[in-house]
């Protein structure tokens, strides 16, 4: 016999649990008998069990010892501490605790499974929204895009070139003006950014006087910049003011100006 295979089978703990029928619990007596070192193995089972019952275990009330002796003494033993006195109650409780360590062990195996899902959940709805900010980001710029390619390609909107003046002659930008709708756009070709405390201006001369079509900065974003919407514009000249702006324009800090082509 392979004493190895026959120990690693599992029969010597059913044995020590009592759950064998008496057929097998013979069989395994006689190789106990003929073999030392099931005998050894059986006899370490059988501590181990103990040693998990005697730590499960709760301790009695003191009272208890006596009464069990009294009751024997008296000649009338009863069901129950006969029960209590009996080996087998050692194999239900060791395999009560045996029970209880692999249902605790399942408990933390499912949990840890179902926290990882959850976690993997939370993954990808996380992605999910990431891509729908992406998305509709994309379809922002797009249509950003769109609206701009119509403003430029519109015959309705004349394009004004504004050159740089002496105090900026590298600075370029256009200006779309649509004279119906009075709409007005900024495209900005070259200009240097400015101090965190200044802003651009840009000015309509309208009848000879200038009027605000509002600010802007570098980092307003790229394409067209909606101005203020203006009538009547014979020009457009962009100043550097303070943020914010100004009624009128600081013509020391003029930038740049161009005239509307009439017709």
């Amino acid at each position: 016999m392979n004493v190895a295979e026959y120990i690693s089978s599992g029969i010597l703990e059913a044995y020590a649990l009592g759950e064998l029928s008496a057929e097998e619990r013979t069989a395994v007596e006689k190789n106990l008998a003929q073999y030392p070192e099931l005998s050894a193995e059986l006899a370490r089972i059988e501590e181990t069990q103990e040693q998990l019952l005697m730590k499960a275990a709760i301790a009695p009330r003191a009272s208890l010892k006596s009464e069990i002796f009294s009751k024997i003494e008296s000649g009338k033993p009863e069901g129950k501490i006969v029960a209590m006195i009996s080996p087998v109650w050692k194999y239900a409780a060791a395999a009560s605790i045996a029970i209880a360590l692999i249902s605790s062990y399942l408990a933390y195996e499912y949990y840890g499974r179902w926290k990882a899902s959850e976690e993997n959940l939370t993954t990808l709805i996380t992605q999910n929204r990431q891509m729908a900010q992406d998305y509709n980001t994309v379809n922002q710029r797009l249509d950003k895009m769109q609206s701009d390619m119509h403003v430029i390609g519109s015959p309705d909107f004349k394009r004004v070139m504004m050159s740089g003046s002496e105090n900026a002659p590298d600075s370029k930008a256009y200006v779309y003006w649509n004279e119906k709708t009075r709409e007005v756009y900024l495209s900005i070709e070259n200009m240097k950014t400015l101090a965190s405390a200044n802003q651009y201006q840009l000015w309509a001369m309208v009848d000879g006087k200038p009027v605000d079509a509002g600010v802007f900065d570098m980092e307003t974003g790229t394409g067209l910049l909606r101005m203020k919407d203006m009538a009547g514009a014979g020009a457009f000249a962009v100043t550097i003011e303070p943020r914010g702006g100004r009624p009128t324009p600081t013509l020391s800090t003029l930038q740049m100006i161009g005239s509307v082509v009439k017709g």
